[in-house]
């Protein structure tokens, strides 16, 4: 498998809704980052499909690294 783009070594602040389905990008090329927008397409990566469980703030992972993704795990301090 190919490894990801790091899209950036900081995580996105970003509102999720409850109950709504994200697509959080796993291959870093996104333009919408830290969502998918298809930019994976003819690559090893899929979007990770994932449910908010509550509604407000949550920083999800832009390096790619995160052991517990689509959230921050803090692994972009150690790329």
């Amino acid at each position: 498998m190919s490894e990801p783009v790091v899209a950036a070594k900081v995580p996105a602040r970003v509102e999720l809704e409850a109950e709504k389905a994200y697509f959080w990008c796993t291959c870093g090329k996104s333009e919408k980052q830290p969502f998918c927008d298809g930019a994976h397409k003819g690559s090893d990566f899929a979007p990770l499909r994932f449910k908010a469980e509550k509604t407000g703030s949550a920083a999800l992972c832009q390096c790619k690294a995160t052991g517990k993704g689509p959230f921050c795990d803090g692994t972009h301090n150690k790329l």
